[in-house]
């Protein structure tokens, strides 16, 4: 029987304002790839200024299905979202 690790559910503010939604195992590991550029395509152009929120999830499929339902939100909604979060440490 295997053990599915935690998936967590991100969002990053990036230059020009704009937020990109993603998914890792460890938030603070994946910002730091985004900013060194070896992240998305997206946040190579956009670079990450700071960690608005994450959400855990039991899986990565669940993690994955909020991903979808979050990057059909509005920007406006986005940030209503992470207000509503606890603030990530990184």
């Amino acid at each position: 029987m295997s053990v599915e690790r935690q998936w967590y559910l991100y969002l990053l503010e990036c230059t020009g304002g704009s937020i990109y939604t993603g998914i890792t195992t460890d938030v603070a590991r994946r910002f730091a790839q985004h900013q060194a550029g070896k992240g998305a395509k997206y946040t190579r152009s956009r670079k990450p200024l700071r960690v608005l929120g994450q959400v855990a999830f039991p899986s990565k499929s669940e993690a994955l299905k909020a991903e979808l339902a979050t990057k059909r939100m509005s920007s406006a909604q986005k940030i209503a979202f992470c207000a509503k979060l606890e603030q990530p440490e990184t």
